[in-house]
């Protein structure tokens, strides 16, 4: 059995949960690959060593123990090792921004020898599903820092003080770790102060976050985001070096996710459907279309005998979804103009709408 072997071993018994397979599979590996990759193997082997321990990955990535809450003791953060992923897909204004922001952290020692204060934080805001996590891990992997997330449901205690203590326990343990601290969602633990209906723990929580940003060093890189900005204190956003709205993706961008995450089927597709699904996918969020792509995927699997370009456009209207006559009719009409082939039937297929209406709005548009 050679090494592709054992790695297809090693992922159904990591699927299957079976720790003792994946440890002896794991060991396998190690023994046929130590010749020529003998550091991969040795932190193969340090990953097994500590696999019986808790906070495992942090100890395998030389890290100390997780943070945790005094009382459930439970861990405060979660721990994700730098993985290797595409780049986003993101406006030129924004990439650029991040391209800088990874170049600084690369060129930290140079700024520090021309007493030059380097950047260390950036604030992600925008629409949930934009790409403000997958930054955060990319950041990671480019950086090739562990990265570190704020657990927000162990962090936040119904006990008075604990809260506070939580976050100060985090930023020590991001200062003192070489990692990312990634704040998602930041706006539950820094609205702002003035919003009357919040409580006053809640007010000194939003201190000592303000206290624990400024006084974070520049070795400490943090990323915070969040969906509602208008919700954050006006003082947080001094505290980071890079505020960026992350936008709704363009028609190009739209473009790219398509092609991307279609893979193959972009060559089975025509075209025309692809930048149909491009500009008719304005009002849906990078992550919907990245999953609308699978839903493709497997729908052209599941329908093998139908046709690729059904299923897609049935796909788009199955996340973009008609809510109005109005809607229903222009749409009718568009598919018609766009793809004269489709019949009447195929486009009640597309669209979901009955037959009979479809052919109503064919024949009378706005009238009945």
């Amino acid at each position: 059995m050679d090494t592709y072997d054992l790695l297809a071993k090693l992922v159904r018994s990591s699927l299957e949960f079976d720790k003792k397979n994946v440890e002896a599979t794991a060991l396998m590996i190690v023994n046929k690959i130590k010749k020529e990759r003998p550091e991969t193997a040795a932190e193969i082997t340090k990953a097994l060593s500590y696999s019986g321990y808790e906070s495992s990955t942090a100890r395998s990535l030389d890290m100390s123990p997780l943070p945790v809450d005094r009382e459930t003791r439970y861990s405060l953060v979660k721990l994700s090792e730098p993985v290797e992923i595409p780049d986003p897909i993101l406006d030129e204004y924004v990439r650029r921004q991040l391209d800088d922001f990874i170049k600084e952290r690369e060129m930290i020692t140079k700024f520090l020898d021309e007493d030059i204060i380097p950047p260390n934080s950036v604030l992600l805001s925008g629409a949930p599903g934009v790409g403000k996590t997958y930054i955060a891990r990319w950041i990671s992997y480019k950086l090739n820092l562990p990265l570190v997330t704020l657990d927000l449901a162990s962090s936040i205690s119904s006990f008075l003080g604990r809260s506070g203590q939580n976050i100060r326990s985090i930023f020590e343990y991001a200062i003192n770790q070489n990692a990312v601290l990634f704040l998602d969602e930041l706006d539950s633990i820094a609205k702002r102060r003035d919003d009357s209906s919040d409580l006053g723990e809640l007010k000194r929580l939003v201190n000592v976050l303000l206290k624990e940003l400024e006084s974070c060093p520049s070795t400490c890189v943090v990323i915070g985001a969040t969906n509602h900005p208008e919700l954050l204190d006006k003082a947080i956003w001094r505290r980071f070096d890079r505020s960026l709205t992350i936008p709704m993706p363009e028609e190009n961008a739209r473009m790219q996710l398509l092609q991307r995450h279609l893979g193959k089927l972009n060559q089975a597709a025509k075209k025309t459907t692809v930048e149909y699904l491009s500009r008719n996918a304005k009002n849906i969020n990078a992550a919907d279309i990245c999953k609308m792509c699978e839903h493709i995927k497997r729908q052209t699997l599941i329908n093998s005998d139908q046709s690729v370009d059904l299923l897609a456009l049935a796909e788009l209207f199955k996340v973009s979804q008609l809510e109005t006559r109005e809607e229903k009719i222009l749409i009718c009409k568009q598919l018609k103009k766009e793809f004269p082939k489709l019949s009447q039937r195929e486009i009640s297929q597309i669209t979901q709408i009955p037959l009979t209406s479809v052919s109503r709005y064919l024949a009378k548009g706005m009238e009945e």
